[in-house]
């Protein structure tokens, strides 16, 4: 997307707008319906077609998951869970990725200008451009999904196929989706759907039934369909009320201003230093040649006699 789309970049002074930023842009968001995936995995295949990479090939025995979790190289996986409600055995299924939150803790937490970028439309994006590897956005999000390529020492994860977005086309996974549980649109218009869609399943006896839209972060643009939407955790660990960590908050609310205040000093301190004592301190040489010029053995002790007292020692000490 252009620059005039940007809102907020990491580790910059303001997280406010420039003024030329566009303002017509209408937030878009990602609807996961998991009452009708069917873990297909059609949605991974697309992620990695689209996107260009290749995971390993890995081996679990007795789960489907595969691979096992999120890496720099899989930025969408399926969960599958087995939970035991009331009796019953149900099968819950879940599409993990990027939650592309409107308050990211990843972004707040780079300390390297420019790496995370967040658009007009919510889409939080990487520009690895600028990573400088050190792992401060996965500390900073709440819902465990940036991954650390070792390869290159860079960050990667969902950019919610933003490239797409921008030429109007929707996700790849959305595209690829076999039974229409994934959904694409104004975020307005998924809430409506999401809501639609809830009223449905409490006919059906899901009574707790709910979107997922946790305000923690500020809600986020990937929500989902939850049969048992008071209980978010039963689908492989969904955070029940999502925020951004306190050591995130304290290292940019505290912790860098603090420093910031004390590297001026530091500097202030060393340039007054500068200004009062350097100019008018005189070295050895210096003092050696203001004394009267005389033959070379005269100039030779006076020169000892001033380093003598630079040290100290006085012509009464020697003869002691």
């Amino acid at each position: 997307m252009a620059s005039q789309d940007i809102i907020r970049r990491s580790a910059t002074n303001s997280l406010t707008p420039a003024p030329q930023v566009r303002s017509d842009k209408e937030a878009v968001a990602k609807l996961i319906d998991v009452t009708t995936c069917i873990g297909c995995k059609a949605c991974q295949v697309a992620c990695s077609e689209w996107n260009d990479i290749r995971d390993e090939i890995g081996h679990n025995v007795g789960v489907y998951d595969n691979p096992l979790d999120l890496t720099a190289k899989s930025w969408t996986v399926m969960r599958f869970t087995e939970v035991e409600e009331k009796g019953k055995l149900e099968w819950l299924i879940r599409k993990d990725g990027c939650m592309h939150c409107a308050d990211p803790g990843c972004l707040k937490a780079c300390p390297s200008a420019g790496a995370i970028i967040q658009y007009a439309n919510g889409i939080v994006d990487f520009d690895s451009e600028h990573c400088i590897g050190c792992g401060y956005c996965i500390a900073g999000c709440p819902f465990n999904i940036p991954r650390l390529n070792k390869e290159d020492n860079r960050v990667y994860k969902c950019t919610l196929c933003v490239d797409r977005v921008e030429a109007g086309q929707e996700p790849a996974c959305v595209k690829t989706c076999p039974t229409g549980a994934i959904h694409f649109g104004s975020k307005a218009a998924m809430k409506q759907l999401a809501a639609e869609r809830v009223e449905e399943l409490k006919t059906r006896g899901y009574q707790n039934a709910a979107l997922y839209d946790p305000q923690g972060v500020g809600g986020t643009h990937v929500m989902y369909v939850l049969h048992h939407g008071d209980k978010p955790e039963l689908y492989h660990g969904l955070p029940n009320n999502p925020t951004i960590s306190p050591t995130v908050t304290f290292w940019k609310n505290i912790w860098k201003p603090l420093a910031a205040v004390g590297f001026a000093v530091t500097f202030a301190s060393a340039f007054f230093h500068y200004l009062t004592v350097g100019p008018n301190r005189v070295s050895d040489e210096d003092e050696a040649d203001k004394l009267p010029k005389s033959d070379d053995a005269t100039s030779a002790k006076s020169k000892k006699l001033v380093s003598n007292k630079k040290r100290g020692i006085t012509d009464d000490k020697k003869t002691e």
